[in-house]
């Protein structure tokens, strides 16, 4: 049963409109490779975010929509993209997942001065790996990404494996007042110490959506992006069995989901690339099911199966992806690093707990006494002020490294390394099973995870937590790979 309109998550979880569909699993065309800059504009506009009687939105976009265009290439095509400035205030874009020169990364302060009201900057670097990766600002982040400013960015491999059709969903949800109006409050105390800011209203591709329409036998590839400043999915496909084979754009030998229900666990930041085959009957409906938040299950899309189905079985084509040029870690002879973090809403309690400090909490310093100094949370007991930081770590170029982390907060977190793809080797002492290739780790409360790399792209690099406002709150540093290393 569809919901009306309310300003807190109904059992459905949004408004269902009947002109959404093609908004929810269209792919824009693509543009090839060019010698002229691809253009996008950040500026203020209007979406239909939610269908009638509710008006428009007013949001930020790239390209007058939300999501902004996709921009969509080969593997091993030249990206110049022309980045205009028609905000009221500074920006810039960072290219979430792709291992860029440092100086393309798009963080203030860090990598470039930012794009100024009424200025252009030209992003120009190669696709040097394919999968499924997006675009977004990395100033005041937790609010021009939470107001709509990201984008998806496919790279094509050279022989993709065979599917009767391709989805791209870029998942996000808005807080939004009775009248469908962005609801102000972003940054707020609360948003930062506890969970981030989550919203009212689930939308993929920039709208509600309807049901998307489906035939029994077809085989389709589902990209997977999730814009949300906070809001972690776990998506139940009931019935069918959805087989994983890529994570942040990154090959992985294809699996079904690790979690142990089968659900598609994804955090803000994070992609996954789906083979799903249609195994229902002709005219069923199957509905996809969000159930991260147990007390909050929520309906998030329909799959309609049209009466007539395209074939009586699923194809038997192969799955896999060809691996991306990744240099491999040696994780015998890497260099070990440790990385605890802290800090947040009952971050104290979870610290005693862990064994990790004194009754004041905050590894000595107590949560109340290090807000007053301008953190919320902390990396290695030290809280970010902007984007002008110190080193915390200083990696040998060409080595590899493995860096222990802990998270010692009441909170997850997706944990973000710019320039860089990792792979998740461990959880809590039991090595993973596919070793898989991420530039984003969700981390449970209490859980440490090891990660292994090889440091080949030099610079200073953004580390941090991609719950917005827990990186606005402090939980951001920087990792130097010495380019004289």
């Amino acid at each position: 049963m569809k919901s009306t309109f309310t300003p807190a998550l109904s059992r459905r979880g949004f408004l269902a409109g009947s002109a959404a569909a093609g908004a929810a699993v269209s792919v824009r065309p693509a543009w090839a490779d060019t010698t002229t800059p691809f253009t996008l504009r950040a500026a203020p506009g209007r979406a239909r975010l939610v269908p009638e009687p509710w008006g428009e939105t007013d949001i930020w976009c790239y390209g007058g929509a939300v999501p902004g265009p996709e921009i969509r290439v080969r593997q091993g095509d030249r990206l110049s993209i022309a980045v205009e400035n028609a905000l009221d205030e500074e920006t810039t874009v960072h290219w979430h997942g792709l291992r860029v020169p440092n100086a393309m990364d798009g963080v203030p302060h860090l990598t470039q001065a930012p794009i100024a009201p009424s200025e252009t900057f030209t992003y120009a670097f190669d696709a040097v790996d394919a999968g499924t990766f997006w675009y977004h600002p990395h100033q005041r982040s937790f609010e021009q990404v939470g107001r709509g400013l990201y984008g998806a960015l496919i790279i094509e491999e050279a022989n993709p494996p065979r599917v009767d059709r391709e989805m791209v969903w870029v998942l996000d949800d808005w807080r939004l007042t009775q009248e469908a109006g962005i609801a102000d409050g972003f940054g707020g105390f609360h948003d930062m110490s506890h969970g981030g800011r989550l919203g009212n209203t689930v939308t993929i591709n920039g709208r509600v959506p309807d049901a998307v329409q489906v035939k029994a036998g077809e085989r389709v590839r589902l990209r997977l992006i999730n814009a949300a400043n906070a809001r972690i999915f776990a998506l139940d496909f009931g019935d069918l069995a959805p087989q994983v084979i890529a994570l942040d754009g990154q090959p992985v030998t294809p699996h079904a989901p690790q979690d142990a229900r089968g659900w598609v666990v994804i955090g803000p930041a994070m992609r996954v690339d789906l083979m799903l085959d249609m195994t229902g009957a002709p005219s069923e409906t199957l509905t996809v099911t969000d159930r991260f938040y147990s007390d909050r299950n929520f309906e998030v899309v329909d799959l309609a199966y049209s009466e007539t189905p395209l074939r009586d079985a699923p194809p038997d084509w192969d799955m896999a992806l060809a691996p991306n040029p990744l240099p491999e870690p040696d994780i015998a002879r890497a260099r070990h690093h440790e990385v605890t973090f802290t800090g947040g809403m009952m971050g104290g309690m979870v610290e005693r707990q862990m064994g990790l400090t004194s009754e004041g909490g905050m590894m000595g310093g107590g949560m109340m006494n290090r807000m007053h100094d301008g953190g919320i949370w902390f990396i290695n007991g030290v809280a970010a002020e902007g984007h002008i930081l110190d080193p915390m770590l200083v990696l040998e170029r060409d080595a590899s490294h493995v860096i222990a982390m802990t998270n010692a907060t009441a909170f997850h977190h997706p944990i973000h390394l710019h320039g860089h793809s990792f792979r998740v080797i461990s959880r809590n002492g039991t090595p993973t099973v596919h070793h898989e290739w991420q530039d984003t780790v969700l981390m449970a409360p209490r859980e440490r995870v090891e990660i292994a790399f090889v440091a080949d792209n030099p610079g200073d690099w953004m580390f941090h937590c991609h719950i917005l406002e827990h990186q606005a709150g402090g939980m951001m540093g920087v990792i130097r790979v010495a380019r004289g290393g």
